[in-house]
C-alpha cells in the first residue's frame, strides 16, 4: 500500500511539461484508482470502480484522452468521475459493472474518426453508436476488428456526413440493426452486407445511393424492418421482396421507383408498415396486398396508382394515397374497417359520392382536391364520435351543410371550401366546442353569421369569404377570443365594423374586403399583422387615426373605398408595414415620403401627387404611368432646376434619412446619447481577428444612435457599429420588454447562445458575442456589406441579380438550412425564414439570419399564440395556422417561397396575393411555366430557363399545401444541386 501510494505521489510531483500535460492527467487518474482501492475491502465504492475490466477501463481512459472528451461536460473523465461505468453514453451489465455493454458517442461532435477501431477492444460490446457527429468516413480496420465481437448486434453512423459507397460489413455474425441513415452514401447496393446473416433491422434511409432496389439484402431470412426512404433507387420493386417473410416494416419512399406494386408483397404476412410515398409507381394496387391481416398503415401518396382495391383490411389504421391519378368511385365499405382511423384520399381524380357508411374509429378523413358530387350524406356523422379533422375541400358537392356534423363532439378541423353549397349556416355547427379551423369560403352559402357565432370560442381560423351572406357582423364575434385569421371578404355583409372587434387580442389577419361595410373604422386589434384588408366597402371620410397603433402590421389595404382627405403621416410609423394600398379613393394632397421597405400602389386616386422629391432610399413601387409622366416632367425640366432639385435632395436625403431611422417622432435626446446599461458581455467567438476587434463600449455607444440603424427584422433591430480598429460589425438588439423574450432568464440564454456560437457553416450567421443589457440582449455577428437578399431582389439593384448569382445564393441558403436541421444535439428550427432575413456577403454568398430566434423565445410569455410569433406574412405555412408550432417542414415551405422569389423576381406577397398560392395555381398548368419564371433571366439562354425548370419543381414541392408532401431540406439540397 504505502508502495504504491508513493510511487503515484512521486508521479504527480514529476515535471508537467506541456507535451505531458494529457498523459500526466490519465496516470493520476489511474492513481487515484489505484488509492481508492488500497484503502481496503471494506469499501463498497473501490469495489464497484475496480470491478471493470482493466483492459476495458484502460482503453476507455485512452479514447478519453485522444478525443479530449473531458474537455467538455460528458463525465469523459477518470479524474472527475473515476467510474467509468457512470460516463456519458456508458451502459455496463449493472449491477456488477464487470464489462461494458453499450457506448453511445451520439451528439458529441465528433469528426476524427481514427478512434475507432480503438474501441473494438472491448470484446463485450453488444452496442455502439456514433450517430449525430460529423464523420466523413470509417477508417477498414474498424471493419475488420468489430466484425469479430461476435456479441455486438447493433451499430449506429446515422446522422454523419460518410461518403462514397457502402462500406463491405466482413463477419459480424450476430449484428442485428445497422442504422447508416442521414449521411452521404452514393453508389448502388450490391453484395456489401452478405455476411450479415442475423440482420433485423436495416437503415439506409437519407442518402445518395441509387440504381435498382436491392433484390437480396444480404443472406438474412430474419429481416424485420427495411428503410431505404429518401434515396435515388431506380427501377421496379424486385418481386423477391416477397421473399422476406418476416417483414414488419417496409419504407421505400422518396425514390424514383417505377412499375407496379409487386403481387408477391401479398405474401409478407407479418407486415405491419409499408410506405410506398414519393415515386413513380403506376397501376392498380394488389390485392393481396390489402389482404395482409396485421397491415395497419399503408401509403403510397405521390405516385401514380389509378385504382382503389375494393376493400381493406380490418387491422389497417392509416391509409394514405393522396396525390395520384385515383380514379372511379369510393366502393361503398371502404371506410368501414373498425380499426380505421385515419384516411387520405384527397388530389386524386375520385368521383361519385361519399360512402355513407363509415368506421366509428376515423379520426381523420380527407377527400379534398377530388371531383366528388352529390350531397354530403347527413346520416354519417353521428356516429363518428373520434373524429377531429374532415376536409371536403376543393370538390362539386351540393346541398347544405349537414346539421349532424354538429354531432361530432371532438370536431378541430372542418374544411368545406370550394364546393356548392348553398343554404344557411347550421346553427348546429355552433354546438363544437373543440373546433379550430372553420373553412366554409367558395361556396354559395347565404343568410346572416349566426349571432351565436361567439360559442365556438375555440376557434382560430374562421373563413367563409366568397358567399353570399347578408345581414352584419354579430357583435359576438369577439367571444372567439383564439382567432388568428377571420376572413369575412366577398359577401354582401352591412352595416358597421363592430366596436368589439378590437377585443379579438389574437388576431393576426382580418379580411373584409368587398363587402358593403360603411360607417366608422374603430379600434382595430393591436396584434393584427398579417393584414388589414378593408378594400371594396362604402368607406369614407379620412383615414382614421385608429390605425396608427397597429405596429405589427405588414399589409393594409384601404383601396377602392371612398377614403378622401390627405395620406396622414402616422402611417409611416407603422414600422412593421410592407404594402400599403390606397388605389381608387379619393385621397389628395401629397403623398409622404414612405421607407424602401413599402410597396407602395395609390393610382386611381386623381388629386393624389408623389413626392416633389423622392429619396434615392425610396423604392415604393409606383405604376408604370406614373413613372412616366414623372419620367417625362424630368426630361423637359431645365437643367438648372434639375441641378437644384438635386442638391435639395441630396439635402432632403441626409434629414430624411436620419427621421426614417429613428422612427419615431418624439425621441428624447438623453434617448440617443445614453448607451445601454450593461449587465454582462461575452465573447463567444475563437476568431482571434473578432475577439481583438469587438469592442463592447464603442458598439454600445452605436446603439444609443437610431441613426446607425441598418435593417430591421420582424423581431429584431440591426443597427452597423463600426469598431475601433475599423471592423464593421452587425449589432442586434433583442427587446426584453417584449414579454415573449426569455425575461429573467439570462442563464439559459446565454447556454443557448454558448451552443450557437460553436457552429461553424459559412452560410449561417453565427452570433460572434453577445451583451446583456437592463432593456435588452444585443448580438454581434460579421457585417455583410450587400445588405439583405430581399433589398437586393426588390429593391433598386434588382437587375444586377443573374442567374448564377440567384442559383448560388439558392443553394448557399439550402446549405445553411439543410445544416440547422442536421445539428447533432438537436434541430434548429428558424421562427421567420424570409429574403429579409437573409443577409449577402456578396451576390452568391447568402448567409441566413436570426437562427436564435426559436432558441430564446418563450411562446408561453406571449400574448398569443406560437403563431403570433411564427413567421413572415407570405412566408408562413397553412399548417400553422392550427398546428401552432414550428416545424422543419414549415421552414422548408418557407424556403420554397425564397426560391420563388428568387425565380420569378416577385415579392412573397403582391397586392395581397400570396407568391406560393398564385406559382401553385399556375404550376398545375405545364405551358404557364414560362411564364412564372423572371423572363428578364429565362431569356438569357436555354441552358437558364431549363435549370429555373427545374428548381422550380423544387420550389412548388416545398410549398405543397400538405406538410408531409415537402421534402427534407436535405434531400432539397441535393435536389437543386442536380438541377444544374
Amino acid at each position: 500500500m504505502d508502495k504504491g501510494t508513493l510511487n503515484c505521489n512521486k508521479f504527480q510531483r514529476g515535471p508537467q511539461r506541456s507535451s505531458q500535460v494529457l498523459e500526466t492527467r490519465f496516470l493520476i487518474a489511474d492513481c487515484s484508482i489505484q488509492k481508492w482501492a488500497l484503502l481496503g475491502p471494506s469499501s463498497t465504492q473501490a469495489k464497484t470502480l475496480n470491478s471493470l475490466a482493466s483492459k476495458q477501463r484502460m482503453t476507455m481512459i485512452t479514447i478519453s484522452r485522444q478525443l479530449e472528451l473531458d474537455t467538455v461536460n460528458l463525465s469523459w473523465s477518470a479524474t472527475k468521475e473515476p467510474n467509468i461505468c457512470h460516463w456519458k453514453g456508458v451502459t455496463c451489465n449493472s449491477p456488477v459493472n464487470t464489462s461494458i455493454l453499450s457506448l453511445s458517442f451520439g451528439g458529441f461532435g465528433l469528426s476524427n474518426s481514427s478512434f475507432l477501431p480503438m474501441v473494438c477492444q472491448i470484446e463485450s460490446l453488444q452496442s455502439l453508436d456514433f450517430s449525430n457527429n460529423y464523420f466523413d468516413s470509417i477508417p477498414g480496420e474498424f471493419f475488420n476488428r468489430c466484425g469479430e465481437i461476435n456479441g455486438l448486434k447493433s451499430l449506429n453512423f446515422s446522422k454523419n456526413m460518410l461518403s462514397d459507397s457502402l462500406p463491405v460489413f466482413q463477419k459480424f455474425a450476430g449484428l442485428e440493426s445497422l442504422d447508416l441513415s442521414f449521411n452521404l452514401l452514393s453508389g448502388g447496393i450490391d453484395s456489401e452486407l452478405n455476411d450479415l446473416s442475423a440482420l433485423k433491422s436495416l437503415n439506409l434511409s437519407s442518402n445518395h445511393f441509387n440504381g435498382p432496389v436491392p433484390s437480396l439484402l444480404g443472406k438474412s431470412r430474419v429481416l424485420e424492418r427495411l428503410d431505404l426512404s429518401v434515396n435515388n433507387f431506380t427501377g421496379k420493386i424486385p418481386s423477391e421482396i416477397g421473399e422476406c417473410r418476416n417483414l414488419i416494416m417496409i419504407d421505400l419512399s422518396g425514390n424514383k421507383i417505377n412499375g407496379t406494386i409487386p403481387a408477391s408483397v401479398g405474401n409478407l404476412t407479418n407486415l405491419e408498415i409499408l410506405i410506398l410515398s414519393s415515386n413513380q409507381l403506376s397501376g392498380a394496387i394488389p390485392a393481396g396486398l390489402l389482404g395482409i391481416t396485421k397491415l395497419q398503415r399503408f401509403s403510397a401518396n405521390q405516385n401514380m396508382l389509378v385504382t382503389l382495391p375494393s376493400n381493406i383490411p380490418n387491422s389497417l389504421k392509416i391509409l394514405d394515397l393522396s396525390y395520384n391519378k385515383i380514379r372511379g368511385r369510393i366502393p361503398p365499405e371502404f371506410l368501414l374497417p373498425s380499426s380505421l382511423q385515419t384516411v387520405d384520399l384527397s388530389y386524386n381524380m375520385l368521383n361519385g359520392t361519399i360512402p355513407e357508411i363509415m368506421s366509428s374509429s376515423l379520426v381523420r378523413l380527407r377527400l379534398g382536391s377530388n371531383s366528388l358530387s352529390g350531397p354530403i350524406p347527413a346520416t354519417t356523422f353521428s356516429s363518428l364520435q373520434n373524429l377531429m379533422y374532415l376536409e371536403l375541400e376543393n370538390n362539386s358537392f351540393t346541398g347544405t351543410i349537414p346539421p349532424q356534423i354538429g354531432s361530432c363532439p371532438k370536431l378541430a378541423l372542418l374544411n368545406l371550401a370550394q364546393n356548392k353549397l348553398n343554404g344557411a349556416l347550421p346553427v348546429e355547427l355552433l354546438h363544437l366546442s373543440q373546433l379550430q379551423v372553420l373553412k366554409l369560403q367558395h361556396n354559395m352559402l347565404g343568410g346572416e353569421i349566426p349571432s351565436q357565432i361567439g360559442r365556438l370560442n375555440m376557434l382560430s381560423v374562421l373563413n367563409i369569404s366568397w358567399n353570399s351572406l347578408n345581414g352584419t357582423i354579430p357583435s359576438s364575434i369577439s367571444s372567439c377570443g383564439n382567432l388568428i385569421s377571420l376572413n369575412l371578404q366577398n359577401n354582401d355583409l352591412t352595416g358597421f365594423i363592430p366596436d368589439s372587434i378590437k377585443n379579438l387580442n389574437y388576431l393576426l389577419e382580418l379580411q373584409l374586403g368587398k363587402n358593403k361595410l360603411l360607417g366608422r373604422i374603430p379600434d382595430m386589434p393591436l396584434k393584427l399583422q398579417i393584414s388589414l384588408n378593408l378594400s371594396s366597402n362604402l368607406f369614407e371620410g379620412d383615414i382614421p387615426k385608429t390605425l396608427s397603433v397597429l405596429n405589427d402590421l405588414e399589409v393594409l389595404d384601404l383601396s377602392n373605398n371612398k377614403f378622401s382627405g390627405s395620406v396622414p403621416h402616422f402611417l409611416i410609423s407603422l414600422s412593421s408595414l410592407s404594402q400599403l394600398i390606397l388605389s381608387n379613393n379619393q385621397l389628395s394632397g401629397v403623398l409622404p415620403n414612405f421607407s424602401r421597405h413599402v410597396m407602395l400602389y395609390w393610382t386611381g386616386n386623381p388629386e393624389l401627387r408623389p413626392p416633389e422629391h423622392i429619396s434615392p432610399e425610396s423604392n415604393s413601387p409606383v405604376s408604370r404611368k406614373n413613372r412616366k409622366s414623372i419620367a417625362v416632367t424630368i426630361g423637359v425640366t431645365l437643367a438648372s432646376t434639375v441641378l437644384a432639385v438635386v442638391l435639395v435632395a441630396i439635402v432632403f436625403l441626409l434629414i430624411s434619412r436620419r427621421f426614417y431611422k429613428v422612427n419615431n417622432e418624439h425621441l428624447q435626446l438623453w434617448e440617443v446619447l445614453s448607451p445601454p446599461r450593461v449587465i454582462q458581455g461575452n465573447l463567444l467567438t475563437e476568431n482571434r481577428i473578432h475577439r481583438s476587434n469587438i469592442d463592447f463600449t464603442k458598439a454600445m455607444e452605436t446603439v444609443a444612435n437610431p441613426a446607425k440603424i441598418e435593417l430591421k427584422t420582424r423581431f429584431s433591430t440591426y443597427y452597423k457599429a463600426i469598431m475601433p480598429s475599423g471592423a464593421s460589425y452587425y449589432v442586434k438588439k433583442l427587446n426584453w420588454i417584449d414579454k415573449i423574450f426569455q425575461l429573467g432568464c439570462h442563464a439559459k440564454f446565454e447556454q443557448e447562445l454558448e451552443v450557437l456560437g460553436k457552429l461553424s457553416n459559412s452560410n449561417i450567421l453565427v452570433p460572434l458575442a453577445y451583451v446583456l443589457a437592463v432593456d435588452g440582449a444585443y448580438l454581434f455577428y460579421e457585417f455583410a456589406p450587400k445588405g439583405t437578399l430581399y433589398d437586393i431582389l426588390h429593391g433598386s439593384f434588382k437587375n444586377s441579380l443573374d442567374w448564377a448569382s440567384r442559383y448560388s445564393i439558392a443553394v448557399g441558403v439550402a446549405q445553411g438550412l439543410a445544416f440547422l436541421h442536421g445539428c447533432s444535439s438537436s434541430p434548429i428550427l428558424l421562427l421567420d425564414l424570409s429574403s429579409r432575413s437573409i443577409v449577402l456577403k456578396s451576390l452568391k454568398e447568402p448567409q441566413v439570419g436570426d437562427i436564435e430566434l426559436c432558441k430564446v423565445i418563450d411562446p408561453s410569455k406571449s400574448n398569443g399564440s406560437l403563431s403570433t410569433v411564427a413567421g413572415s406574412v407570405g412566408y408562413i405555412p397553412p399548417e400553422y395556422a392550427y398546428t401552432m408550432r414550428v416545424t422543419m417542414a414549415g421552414n422548408v415551405y418557407s424556403f420554397g417561397v425564397v426560391l420563388l422569389e428568387l425565380l420569378t423576381g416577385k415579392a412573397a406577397v403582391s397586392e395581397g396575393t400570396e407568391l406560393a398560392k398564385w406559382v401553385l395555381s399556375n404550376s398545375a398548368q405545364p405551358n404557364k411555366l414560362d411564364h412564372i419564371l423572371d423572363f428578364n433571366i429565362s431569356r438569357t439562354s436555354l441552358v437558364v430557363r431549363n435549370q429555373m425548370l427545374a428548381v422550380l419543381k423544387v420550389a412548388v414541392a416545398c410549398v405543397s399545401v400538405s406538410p408531409e408532401s415537402r421534402p427534407k431540406m436535405k434531400s432539397v439540397l441535393r435536389m437543386i444541386l442536380n438541377a444544374r
